[in-house]
């Protein structure tokens, strides 16, 4: 018989455990006034929401207000039922993994990362690259165990495949930013459809992250990973050996 699991239904904490409150933030294209306070109430009490309270109302620009306003439901999810994907791996600290890199690789890890097509921002893929890293956490130049090569911004996916043949490279980081129209998505599709087509997908490993990017959407695009906001060079570096270690041993 299948398992049975016990539900365990979970609601929004204000005030007091399961009380339902919730914050929204907002803006309505029309000034301040009464009646636009109104508007946001109504607009609120629309979604499903009961005690409705606008906290701010404030001018957003020639025409615009912006709202945070504070509601209650009584909707609950059951936390049990819920299947996702995770990345769970056993994260090493930084002199640590080095040696294991060394003892059971016996070389270095070398990466290819950029953020491709016409997107400029290459805050993330420098965050998790380039030597200083983020939030107090080494990039991967700093790691020994790793040989990174960060190609920057505005990197079309041909040359970003390129690259990582002719550096023999285990993996592929990819950064997406602009989101407009799914255009991450689109972007990210053509570089899988590219390894195909280069023979290489399947034997390198491919990471995609962003702002939009979670493990659950990476793997739909066909990556091997995705690593959203708040991912730190660590996270990432921790996933490439365990994934490469697990490659070699099958």
């Amino acid at each position: 018989m299948p398992e049975t699991r016990p539900r365990q239904l979970l609601r929004p904490y204000g005030d007091r455990r399961d009380d339902g409150d919730v914050q929204l933030s907002f803006a309505l294209p029309v000034p301040p006034s009464e009646k636009a306070k109104e508007a946001a109430v109504q607009f609120v009490r629309k979604l499903g929401f009961q005690q409705v309270l606008v906290a701010t109302m404030e001018a957003a620009g020639d025409g615009f207000s912006f709202f945070v306003v504070y509601g209650r439901t009584s909707a609950a999810v059951d936390f049990n039922a819920i299947d996702v994907p995770e990345i769970v791996v056993r994260k090493l600290g930084f002199d640590a993994l080095n040696a294991e890199i060394q003892k059971r690789l016996g070389r270095r890890i070398v990466v290819v990362g950029a953020c491709t097509g016409s997107d400029t921002h290459a805050v993330g893929i420098d965050a998790i690259m380039n030597m200083k890293g983020y939030a107090g956490d080494y990039g991967l130049e700093r790691y020994p165990g790793f040989a990174a090569h960060n190609l920057g911004s505005q990197v079309e996916n041909e040359r970003l495949v390129r690259e990582a043949r002719e550096r023999h490279a285990d993996a592929i980081l990819v950064s997406q930013v602009v989101t407009q129209r799914d255009l991450h998505k689109d972007n990210a599709r053509q570089l899988v459809d590219l390894c195909k087509a280069q023979g290489i997908y399947g034997k390198v490993i491919l990471v995609l992250g962003g702002p939009r990017i979670d493990h659950k959407l990476a793997l739909e695009l066909g990556y091997d990973a995705g690593f959203g906001p708040g991912t730190k060079p660590s996270d990432v570096a921790n996933f490439l050996f365990a994934r490469l270690t697990q490659k070699e041993a099958a």
